[in-house]
């Protein structure tokens, strides 16, 4: 008899106690069939987060930092404090519907070229939400915007795009941080998430180094998790778009260091540098 692999539920979370008690009582009402450890980063909250997992979900692991060290480096502490097989990278802000994780997991482990899965985002309303795209550059990143603008405001071929693509499943370049499942081997390999994304872009990088190494990221429509979204960027919108921005000066010097002049020289044209 084959013994299921054992997962990881590694949440990062910061000042986030409301969504992160929602999405905690979400995992015990819905928890995976398989072994599971759900292990929370917190990342030196000061809105007492730490202190409600401890009281209202003592079987979950809590790794407390005594600092705000970033997304990537939180999702590092996660990972080696487990042990399983398989890591789920979940926001604080999520929602696991009833069998999500399982149909996730199966989805990855009967597809052996696969390292990463990512599922279905919706937002509260079930609307779905852009969690996939293409390598992160120049003209990729116009595209995703454009499609992302047009399908924020309402154009039926955008939403028809968007509504077809998140009903099949397929190989994109990359899947959101907001939900990703790995091989702990996979993850292992590429060195974990690279810490100099503090917020942002680490996902797309993460999925980089795994294609690298031949191995593919996997988008699945089987699974579908409520993501809320934009929780920082609304609570902090300027202190976010300085985070993004840091990020993806960081991925260009890393990924396409001949734009990186060019990226620099846009952005103190627009002020933001």
């Amino acid at each position: 008899m084959t013994v299921a692999a054992a997962l990881d539920i590694v949440i990062v979370s910061f000042n986030a106690r409301d969504h992160l008690a929602r999405c905690l009582a979400s995992i015990a009402a819905h928890p995976p069939e398989r072994p599971h450890t759900v292990i929370v980063v917190d990342n030196a909250s000061e809105d007492g987060s730490a202190a409600l997992v401890a009281r209202e979900f003592p079987a979950v692991r809590l790794v407390a930092l005594d600092e705000n060290r970033g997304f990537a480096c939180g999702c590092n502490a996660g990972i080696r404090a487990g042990r399983g097989e398989l890591v789920l990278l979940l926001n604080s802000d999520t929602i696991v519907p009833a069998g999500a994780l399982d149909r996730l997991v199966a989805a990855l482990e009967r597809t052996p070229e696969a390292a990463v899965a990512g599922p279905r985002l919706v937002d509260a309303a079930g609307r779905p939400e852009i969690s996939f795209g293409r390598m992160m550059g120049p003209w990729n990143e116009l595209r995703q915007k454009l499609i992302g603008r047009l399908y924020g405001r309402g154009l039926p071929p955008a939403v028809r795009w968007v509504e077809a693509m998140t009903r099949r499943p397929h190989f994109p370049d990359w899947v959101s941080g907001a939900c990703l499942l790995v091989w702990r081997a996979d993850a292992e390999a590429v060195g974990l998430l690279d810490e100099r994304y503090f917020m942002y872009a680490e996902d797309v990088d993460f999925c980089a180094a795994v294609r690298a190494r031949g191995r593919r990221v996997l988008f699945t429509p089987d699974a579908e998790v409520v993501h809320l979204g934009g929780r920082s960027r609304a609570a902090a919108p300027e202190a976010a778009r300085r985070a993004y921005r840091r990020s993806q000066l960081a991925f260009y010097a890393k990924h396409h260091p001949r734009w990186r002049p060019w990226l620099s020289g846009y952005l103190r044209l627009k002020g933001e540098r």
